[in-house]
């Protein structure tokens, strides 16, 4: 299904599932492609889901731009008026986190819960990136043969990202979870990762984000896996500002917690689904 957006770009989506209740899917990267087929898979006989990709990636149109949070909020809000969804729970992962916490804080109306799966928070980045960095050299190098391989390879190849999506994983499925992320393949949008990945370094930790956060009345669930090599306690800026917040955190799970406990997470997704009505 296509969706068109206020400047004529064409995005793909998909809805499964029924009910009166919708969750809309937010995918990570940024620039990349909507890779929740198991989560719509799994909640799909309690709520309608819809899935996007997002402007430029995956099967959406390869558009120029323009690569901006507001621009990007725009584009989901169009997915959710394409489907006539009045206040659907948002669910973002990763870069998607920050798309549907900004798309939640610019229409608060239009929400009616937010999921936030492996997010950052929202303190500067400069204060966890270096903490991610050593921690994701740390569990790659574990195999030193593909930390080795890893290094060979350029951006963009389909067998180094899924190297780098590895450390997402723990045990010895890690390279079969991130095999299955990157089927099929599409490409990475380094265009569109490069712009919003700079904004964010510009834009985020202010005061403005704070405050708007702390007056943010939209119940918000977030849910972390506890081995995922983005410091969990990066969340805690997060998790203080918001005055409807609930945590759950997925033992022994890591940056994708629905692959490596899909019952965890189904469980607490659910529970946002009960309440958001």
């Amino acid at each position: 299904m296509t969706v068109t957006t206020d400047d004529g770009v064409r995005l793909w989506a998909s809805r499964q599932g029924h009910g009166g209740e919708a969750l809309v899917l937010c995918h990570g990267g940024p620039g990349l492609w909507d890779m929740f087929e198991d989560v719509a898979a799994m909640l799909e006989d309690r709520v309608a889901v819809v899935r996007w990709d997002q402007r430029g990636c995956g099967r959406s149109e390869r558009a120029a731009g323009p690569w901006t949070t507001d621009r990007f909020v725009a584009d989901l809000d169009a997915v959710r008026q394409h489907f006539a969804l009045d206040r659907p729970v948002l669910l973002g992962h990763s870069w998607g986190a920050q798309l549907a916490l900004s798309h939640a804080l610019a229409h608060p109306e239009r929400v009616g819960g937010l999921v936030y799966v492996g997010g950052t928070g929202i303190d500067p980045v400069s204060t966890w990136r270096e903490s991610f960095r050593q921690n994701f050299r740390a569990r790659l190098g574990e195999v030193p043969e593909r930390f080795a391989r890893w290094q060979e390879l350029a951006d963009g190849d389909r067998e180094r990202a899924v190297l780098q999506w590895s450390v997402d994983f723990e045990g010895e499925r890690a390279l079969e979870h991130a095999g299955r992320l990157a089927d099929p393949w599409f490409g990475i949008n380094f265009d569109c990762n490069k712009a919003l990945g700079a904004e964010t370094k510009q834009t985020w930790g202010s005061p403005e984000l704070y405050a708007a956060c702390q007056g943010l009345e939209v119940p918000v669930l977030i849910v972390d896996g506890e081995r995922d090599v983005r410091p969990r306690w990066a969340v805690d800026s997060l998790e203080r500002a918001l005055p409807r917040v609930r945590r759950v955190v997925l033992p022994g799970a890591g940056h994708a917690p629905w692959v490596e406990d899909p019952d965890g997470f189904r469980e607490a997704v659910g529970a946002v689904l009960r309440g958001s009505g």
